[in-house]
C-alpha cells in the first residue's frame, strides 16, 4: 500500500530519487510560513501587552529573550542528536509545543504566564528549524542555496504576515483572539505529518547506501573553527540589528512620527516582506556566484542605509527599511549553506547552531536594546545599531570553498 500523499505519489520517480523534490520543498516552506507566522505574533502584540500588563521596555525585552533563549539553547542539541538518529515525526511534536504556547499566551493573566507561553513557542521552534533544514537539503537535488531560500522565504513570509494579522485581528479583538491562530498550528501539524512520512522513507533509503568521502572537510579544524566564529559574528551583526527593527520599529514610528498602532504595524509588515524577497534572491544568487560573495555584499552592503535611517523622515524611513530588509535578508541562507559545506555531514547540528544563534542574538538584542531604550531613547538605539553591519568586513577572511553550481 502506498502511504505517500497524492502530491508525492504523482511525482515522477526520477524527481524523487535524483532531482529537486518540489512537493516536499513546498510543504516544508509552507510549514515554515505557518510556524513563523505564529512566532511573529509575539512581538506584533507587544503594544497590547505593554498596555494591558503595564510593562516597561525591559520586560518586553525579557519576553523576547525567553522565547529566543529556549529556541537557541535547544536547537544545536536537537540538531546534533538528529544527525545521529533522525526523528522524522519530531516536527509534529515541535509544532505541538508551539500550539500549547499559543493557547497559554491567549489566556495569560499575569507576566509569568506570558513568559511561559513565550518559552513554549521557543521550544517548538527548537525542534522545527534543525529538522526542517535537513528535510530541505534532502529535497534540494543538489541545489542547496535554492532549497534553503525556498525554505527560508516561507518563514520570512510568515514573519511578515504575523504583524499584519495581529493589526487586523488581535488589536481589535484583544489578547484572547490569539487562540484563533491555534488552527494555523493544527494545519501545520497535518502538513508536517505527511512530510514526516516522506522523510522516514528517505532516511531508510540513505541508510542503505554506503557512505561517501563527501563527509570530510577539506580544511583543518583550526581553519574551520575560525571560519565558524566569523560566520557567528556575522549572524550576531545581522540579528542584533534585525532585533532592533522587529521588536521596536513600531514604537520608533509611533514615538517619532506619531503614527497609530495599525499604521506602524503595516510599516513593520513592509519591512518583513522585503526580508522575504531578499531571502529568495540571496539563495538564487548564491548558487550562481558563490555564497561567500553574497555574505560579503549583504552584511557590509547595508551599512550606508542603516547609517542614514535614524535621520530620515517618514517617507525615507519606509524606503530605507525596504532596502535594508532586502539586502540584509540575503545573508542567512548563504551563511547556512556555506557552513554546511564547510562542515559536511553535520546538517542538523550546523542548522541548529546557526538558527539557535540567530534566535539567541535576536533575544539578547531585544533585551539589551530594551534596557538601553529605557535609559536613553528609541532614537538613540537606532543610532547605535546603525554601525553593526560594519562587522561584515570580517567576511574577507572566509576561505573560498565554492563548487560548481547548478543553473
Amino acid at each position: 500500500m502506498d502511504t505517500r500523499s497524492p502530491a508525492l505519489a504523482a511525482t515522477p520517480p526520477k524527481t524523487l530519487a535524483d532531482g529537486t523534490v518540489v512537493p516536499i520543498l513546498a510543504a516544508i516552506s509552507v510549514s515554515h510560513m505557518l510556524n513563523d507566522l505564529i512566532q511573529s505574533l509575539l512581538p506584533a502584540i507587544y503594544p497590547i501587552l505593554k498596555a494591558n500588563f503595564r510593562l516597561d521596555f525591559g520586560q518586553i525585552g525579557l519576553l523576547t529573550l525567553t522565547f529566543q533563549f529556549t529556541a537557541s539553547l535547544l536547537q544545536p542539541l536537537v540538531g546534533y542528536f538528529t544527525d545521529l538518529r533522525p526523528r522524522p515525526f519530531s516536527l509534529v511534536v515541535g509544532m505541538g509545543f508551539t500550539l500549547l504556547g499559543l493557547l497559554t499566551l491567549s489566556q495569560a493573566g499575569s507576566y509569568p504566564l506570558l513568559l511561559l507561553g513565550a518559552g513554549l513557542v521557543g521550544m517548538g521552534s527548537s525542534v522545527f528549524h534543525p529538522e526542517s533544514s535537513r528535510v530541505a537539503r534532502m529535497a534540494s537535488g543538489g541545489r542547496h542555496g535554492l532549497a534553503q531560500s525556498v525554505f527560508q522565504v516561507g518563514g520570512n513570509a510568515g514573519s511578515a504576515l504575523g504583524p499584519l494579522l495581529a493589526a487586523f485581528i488581535v488589536v481589535p479583538f484583544g489578547q484572547g483572539s490569539i487562540a484563533w491562530f491555534s488552527g494555523v498550528a493544527l494545519i501545520a501539524m497535518i502538513i508536517l505529518f505527511n512530510v514526516g512520512r516522506w522523510y522516514h522513507v528517505k532516511v531508510a533509503a540513505l541508510k542503505a547506501k554506503p557512505r561517501t568521502a563527501d563527509t570530510k572537510s577539506a580544511f583543518s579544524k583550526k581553519r574551520i573553527a575560525v571560519s565558524i566564529t566569523i560566520l557567528m559574528l556575522l549572524v550576531f551583526s545581522k540579528n542584533f540589528y534585525t532585533a532592533s527593527i522587529s521588536s521596536y520599529f513600531t514604537f520608533y514610528l509611533i514615538g517619532k512620527f506619531h503614527l497609530p498602532v495599525q499604521d506602524a504595524q503595516i510599516y513593520l509588515f513592509i519591512f518583513l516582506a522585503a526580508i522575504a524577497a531578499g531571502t529568495v534572491l540571496g539563495g538564487i544568487i548564491g548558487d550562481r556566484i558563490g555564497r561567500r560573495y553574497v555574505i560579503w555584499i549583504s552584511i557590509l552592503g547595508v551599512l550606508p542605509f542603516t547609517l542614514v535611517l535614524p535621520y530620515a523622515n517618514l517617507f525615507w524611513t519606509g524606503v530605507l527599511s525596504v532596502l535594508i530588509g532586502l539586502i540584509l535578508a540575503s545573508a542567512f541562507s548563504a551563511i547556512l549553506v556555506y557552513a554546511t559545506e564547510l562542515v559536511p555531514g553535520r546538517v542538523g547540528m550546523i542548522a541548529g547552531l546557526f538558527f539557535g544563534l540567530s534566535f539567541g542574538m535576536g533575544g539578547l538584542g531585544a533585551a539589551v536594546l530594551g534596557q538601553l531604550a529605557d535609559h536613553t531613547s528609541i532614537d538613540f538605539v537606532y543610532r547605535v545599531c546603525s554601525f553593526l553591519p560594519a562587522i561584515g568586513l570580517l567576511a574577507y577572511f572566509l576561505p573560498k570553498i565554492e563548487r560548481p553550481h547548478a543553473r
